[in-house]
C-alpha cells in the first residue's frame, strides 16, 4: 500500500523511530522539569541561611540571629506563580536579611528563631503548592550558633518536593 507516493512501510517505520527518540528523551524531560521546580526553594533558602550565619558571626550567641518572621507571602501560591503587591516584604526580618522577591514566585516563606544565651537556632521554611491540589511541598534549612563555637547551617529537607 501507497501513501502519497510512499510505502505505508516507510510511515510506519518514520512513526516508530519519533516514538523511540520521544521515550528516550522523555525521562530525562521529566527529571528536569521536576529539578526546575527546585531551583527557587532551594536557592532562596540558601540565601535566607547564608545572610543569617554572616549576621550571626558577628553578634553574641544570645543574639545571634534576627527575630521570627511569619509565613510570607500568608497564603501559600496554589498552581501559579504570585506577584507580592508593595511591602509585602517589608517585615523588619526580611530587610535585615535582604529578602524579597521582585519577581513571581511560588513559594512563600517563614523563618523562625530562637536567641538563647547557650546557643541559637534558626529556622527557614519555603512552602508551595505546585499543583493546585492544595498539598504543600515543603522545603527547610535549619542553622545552629552553640557557645564557643561558631554558627553553621544544615542541609536542605525536602518533603514533598514536587507536590
Amino acid at each position: 500500500m501507497r501513501i502519497s507516493g510512499r510505502p505505508l512501510v516507510e510511515y510506519v517505520a518514520v512513526g516508530a523511530a519519533l516514538l523511540c527518540v520521544l521515550f528516550s528523551v522523555a525521562p530525562a524531560f521529566f527529571k528536569n522539569l521536576r529539578a526546575s521546580r527546585m531551583v527557587e526553594p532551594m536557592e532562596r533558602l540558601r540565601f535566607i541561611a547564608e545572610r543569617a550565619t554572616a549576621m550571626a558571626a558577628g553578634r553574641p550567641v544570645e543574639s545571634a540571629y534576627p527575630g521570627s518572621a511569619p509565613l510570607t507571602p500568608g497564603l501559600v501560591p496554589r498552581g501559579e506563580l504570585a506577584s507580592d503587591p508593595a511591602g509585602t516584604w517589608d517585615h523588619p526580618t526580611w530587610r535585615l536579611l535582604g529578602f524579597h522577591f521582585d519577581e513571581p514566585h511560588a513559594y512563600s516563606y517563614a523563618f523562625e528563631s530562637d536567641d538563647g544565651p547557650e546557643r541559637s537556632t534558626f529556622r527557614a521554611t519555603a512552602r508551595g503548592d505546585l499543583d493546585g491540589d492544595g498539598n504543600l511541598s515543603t522545603f527547610m534549612i535549619t542553622g545552629v550558633f552553640p557557645r564557643g563555637g561558631a554558627p553553621t547551617t544544615g542541609a536542605i529537607a525536602m518533603h514533598r518536593e514536587v507536590e
